[in-house]
Parts: C-alpha cells; sequence; structure tokens
C-alpha cells in the first residue's frame, strides 16, 4: 500500500516538474521576445496562408497556444485583424503547439535526466548574471521539464505498468475496435483535460500508458482527440463573460477541433495505421517495440492538426459566417454605457488568461478605451455648457440630469484609474522583460493623467452649473470665446485618442504640442480681454471670474492631454 501511495505521488509530482517546467520556458520566450511576437503578429497576417504561419511561429516560439490566441483576441478587439485572419492564425497555433508532443516523445525514447543537472548548475548561474538572467530562467524551465519528463518515465518503468494485470484488465474490458470505446476514451481525455487544465499533462500520462504497452495505441490517440476538445472546451468556458470577439474566437477554436474529431472518426483506424507506418511500427504485429508509441502519439498529433488545417483553411469565410450566427452580440449593446450597473473593464477582465507579456497588450487597449470614455465625457460637458445659455429654453430637469452624469461618469474615471493600476501591479510582480516593464510604468503615468482630464470635466461641468443656478449670462462674444476654446481642446482629446491607437512608430508629438501651443496662445489672449471688458464694464466682474475659470480649466486639460501623449510616446 506504501509502495502505491509512493508511486502516486512520484507521478503527480513529476506532472507538475513538468508543468511548470513549460510555464517558465513559456514565459520567459515571451518576456525575452514578446514585443517583437506582437509586431509580428500584426504584421504577417496578410492573408489566411500567412496568418496561418504566424500562428504556427509564434506558438512555437512562445510554447502556449493560449498565448498566441490572447493576443490574436486583442488585435481583434482592437481593430488590427478581422475574425477570420484570427481565425487562419488560431488554426496555425493548433499545428505550433503539437511541438510539446515531439518533445515529450523525445523525453520518453531515452533518459534525458542525465543531461538536466548540467543544465541546471549553468541556468543558476546564468540566473544570477543580471546579463544572461532571461536566458537563465529559460534554461532552468528546460531543464525542469525534461527532469519532470524524465521522473515520468522512470516512474512507468518502475510501475510496471505493462505487466499489471489490473490495469491491463482494465484496458481489455474495451474492444479496440469497437466505435464505443473510442468515444468513450475521447470522452475520458476530454474530462482529464478539463480537470488538470493542461493538455500537455494529459499526453504525458497518454505517453506514458501507451509506451509501457499497458495503453493500445488506438485508445491512446482517442485519448489525444479528447485533450483537443478539452482544451478548447476550457477557453470557452472561460470565454463565457468576454466581449462578442473574444467568444467569437474561441468559439472557432472549438469549431475547428470538432470538425476534425468528426471527419477523423470516420478513417480512425486506417488513419492510424498510416501514422504507424510513417514511424515505422506494425501496431497489429506481436512483439513490436512499444517504446515507439510516444513517437506515433506526437506524428498522429502533428498529421491530425495538419490534415484538419489543410481542409478547413480554404473555408475561413464559411467558418466565419457560422461563427458569427452561433455568437450573437450580447442583448446589451456593447460600446453604450449603463451608469446604473458598476463599470467593468472590457480588456483585462473578459474571463480569458494572459501570460504576463501578453497583459500588458490587454491593459493597453483598456486604457485606450479610458481615454475614449474620457471624450466622451468632455463631449456631455460641452453639451452642458449650451444648456446653461439663460437664452435658450432649457429643461432644469434636464440639465440636472445630465449634471449628474458626468458627475457618474467622474466617479467612473476613478474606479477605472484603481482597476486598471491595480491590474498593472500584478502584472508588474511576474517575470517581465526591462522593457515590458517601463511601458507599465509609463502606463501607470497614462491612467493618472487620463483620470486628470476627468476632474478637469467635472470641474467644468461644475462651472456652468454655477452659471446656470446664478442666471448670470455670458454676452454673445464671451459665449464665442467659450466655444472655440472648448473646441480647440476638444481637438487636443481627439488627437490624443488617435495617438493611443496608433503604435509608437506611426505616432509623434508635433500635432499635440501644436494644439497645446494654440491653447496657452488662446488662453493668454482671452485673458488680456477679459481684463479690458472688465473694465470698461462690458459684464459684471462674477461673469468675467467664471469665464476666466473655464478657459482655465481648459488649458489645464490640454496640459494633462500632452502628458498622457508623452507617456504613451516614451
Amino acid at each position: 500500500m506504501n509502495d502505491y501511495i509512493f508511486v502516486t505521488f512520484k507521478l503527480l509530482g513529476s506532472l507538475a516538474l513538468l508543468m511548470f517546467g513549460m510555464k517558465l520556458m513559456s514565459e520567459t520566450l515571451q518576456k525575452m521576445a514578446g514585443p517583437q511576437l506582437r509586431h509580428v503578429l500584426g504584421a504577417m497576417t496578410t492573408n489566411r496562408f500567412t496568418g496561418m504561419l504566424t500562428g504556427i511561429l509564434v506558438t512555437a516560439a512562445v510554447q502556449s497556444s493560449t498565448a498566441t490566441t490572447v493576443m490574436t483576441v486583442s488585435f481583434v478587439n482592437a481593430g488590427l485583424l478581422t475574425l477570420a485572419q484570427a481565425i487562419s492564425v488560431i488554426m496555425g497555433a493548433n499545428i505550433g503547439t503539437t511541438l510539446t508532443a515531439w518533445i515529450m516523445s523525445a523525453g520518453f525514447s531515452f533518459n534525458i535526466t542525465d543531461f538536466v543537472y548540467p543544465a541546471f548548475f549553468i541556468a543558476i548561474i546564468l540566473i544570477y548574471s543580471k546579463r544572461r538572467k532571461n536566458f537563465g530562467d529559460f534554461l532552468y524551465g528546460i531543464a525542469f521539464m525534461f527532469l519532470g519528463l524524465g521522473t515520468l518515465r522512470q516512474t512507468g518503468i518502475d510501475m510496471n505498468l505493462g505487466e499489471n494485470e489490473a490495469i491491463l484488465g482494465f484496458f481489455r474490458m474495451f474492444d479496440p475496435n469497437s466505435f464505443l470505446t473510442t468515444i468513450t476514451f475521447l470522452l475520458i481525455g476530454g474530462v482529464l483535460t478539463m480537470c488538470v487544465q493542461s493538455s500537455a499533462a494529459v499526453m504525458a500520462i497518454t505517453m506514458i500508458l501507451c509506451s509501457s504497452g499497458a495503453l493500445p495505441i488506438y485508445q491512446g490517440i482517442a485519448l489525444v482527440l479528447g485533450e483537443n476538445i478539452g482544451t478548447t472546451v476550457t477557453s470557452n468556458l472561460a470565454a463565457l463573460t468576454a466581449n462578442t470577439q473574444a467568444r467569437r474566437a474561441a468559439f472557432a477554436h472549438m469549431f475547428f477541433n470538432l470538425f476534425g474529431v468528426a471527419w477523423i472518426l470516420v478513417f480512425f483506424h486506417p488513419f492510424i495505421n498510416g501514422v504507424c507506418s510513417l514511424v515505422g511500427i506494425n501496431p497489429q504485429a506481436e512483439g513490436f517495440d512499444t517504446s515507439k508509441l510516444s513517437f506515433v502519439l506526437a506524428a498522429f498529433h502533428t498529421c491530425f492538426n495538419l490534415c484538419n488545417t489543410f481542409i478547413l483553411i480554404w473555408f475561413i469565410p464559411q467558418i466565419e459566417k457560422i461563427v458569427c450566427y452561433v455568437i450573437k452580440p450580447k442583448a446589451t449593446t456593447e460600446g453604450v454605457e449603463n451608469l446604473d450597473e458598476p463599470i467593468r473593464l472590457k480588456y483585462i477582465e473578459g474571463g480569458l488568461m494572459p501570460t504576463p507579456e501578453i497583459s500588458v497588450l490587454q491593459a493597453q487597449k483598456e486604457i485606450t478605451l479610458f481615454a475614449e470614455r474620457i471624450q466622451r465625457m468632455y463631449h456631455m460637458v460641452i453639451d452642458l455648457a449650451k444648456q446653461s445659455k439663460p437664452d435658450e429654453k432649457t429643461n432644469a430637469d434636464e440639465f440636472v440630469q445630465l449634471f449628474n452624469r458626468i458627475e457618474k461618469y467622474e466617479s467612473i474615471s476613478d474606479n477605472m484609474e484603481i482597476e486598471i493600476a491595480a491590474y498593472l501591479e500584478k502584472v508588474s510582480d511576474d517575470h517581465l522583460s526591462d522593457e515590458t516593464k517601463a511601458k507599465i510604468r509609463a502606463m501607470m503615468r497614462e491612467i493618472s493623467e487620463i483620470e486628470s482630464i476627468g476632474d478637469a470635466c467635472y470641474n467644468l461641468a461644475r462651472i456652468f452649473k454655477r452659471k446656470f443656478e446664478s442666471k448670470d449670462s455670458f454676452t454673445p462674444e464671451l459665449e464665442q470665446r467659450v466655444a472655440s476654446m472648448m473646441q480647440l481642446t476638444d481637438d487636443s482629446l481627439t488627437q490624443m485618442n488617435a495617438t493611443m491607437k496608433n503604435f509608437r512608430s506611426q505616432s509623434n508629438m508635433k500635432r499635440t504640442n501644436e494644439i497645446e501651443n494654440d491653447i496657452n496662445i488662446m488662453r493668454t489672449e482671452l485673458k488680456d480681454h477679459n481684463i479690458n471688458d472688465v473694465n470698461e464694464h462690458r459684464y459684471a466682474y462674477s461673469v468675467g471670474t467664471m469665464y476666466m475659470d473655464i478657459i482655465n480649466e481648459c488649458e489645464k486639460l490640454g496640459d494633462y492631454v500632452v502628458n498622457v501623449v508623452e507617456a504613451r510616446l516614451g
């Protein structure tokens, strides 16, 4: 009994080492190449074939199809990729992720732990060397992954699964030629993947069972098919609370794998026999080398995804239509604020779990949305200014209602700043590249300055409310000057949002500085005009005070805009 408990914990610990090593390796690769990979993803998706190749390369590089999918969804949300292009990238990601199976099959073919301990020694030296720390982390992750694989392999040998009558008897209960058996193991693979949240871990278990001779290859491959479905069910459940495009991308991934499983079940045994012949074994023959079955599993995984992609890549427009038909926009129109409900962030609380480097991209999209909300708030202030004119038939209730709406927006801006800052703090706790850490510092400044713009908008609204309640009227000249200043300020906000949406290489400070200079010149001119007009008794001193409060607040708002753009452009 004690032996079984020890072996069980050894097996679980080996899986934990494997998963930790893969996670560390993936995150370090993203840290070293994350920004470049994001640029590649945005630039190399001009058609379905380049999109597929991009998905393969990025996923093979970062060893995480989830990271690739999250990046893809982010670009779709930002309007940089169409849903059709995203589907082609996801197809490529499915092919790229098969590299993991080949790495594991290599680990099961010989005692790889002999090379692990020198790798640990070199890695720890590099980690304490500042210049090579990232490469040290990467090597550390590989060492942990191979240690896990080596320990799994040895555990499988120690368990003598191929001679364990209880296990062999259990698998003999299932007819390998029965369609029901295939479906049963397919479901088991899907459920296991959903439970452990890792298709790599289930693939490792499958390789142990098959290479030890305990599990026939046909059932093992059925488990692999179940893993493909299980990992998409997990992502779809995670995307339930996400926006429409994220749910569509997740469903496209599920559709891709479900379609593949459907047609492979029709040609199940002939397809597997073909893959086995490629590897050089005959599963029907007696006494074949079962240690090669790990390669069969890896080869099947690759061939399955290659064939599935080759079939479906010609029908991407049709897949897009199906996905859009099945996943319709949520009942509440996205993009319309419901101020009676707590503010929900769109990109960084969408249910998907991005990896650290990709989280920065998600946060940047959220900050861009934050800036757009702030300009909508400013447009409300412009409407409030128009309603504060006594010569127009303004309903007092409508004025108060609009002011209350601006007040709620100000509260929203405060909450958004806190929520985004808290998210960035969590991201900064992870292993990040120096470039990404600098981005996070700049983004912290961005949200602080955008919130200050919200405060300035609310201050303007309070001035207009004071004007409305005092019944003081501005002369037509003052109204025109205020309108000109507010329009110039709105231009600066429009330029700020354009800068936020573009890549840094496509933007500069020139136009923003020109508008800010115009605002400063106008403020100085209007200040001089105001002194002369008050001295000449064209309007009361109290009117001049309110008037200059509006002008000065607009000038402050322009300064905040410049700060946001400076932070964005670094």
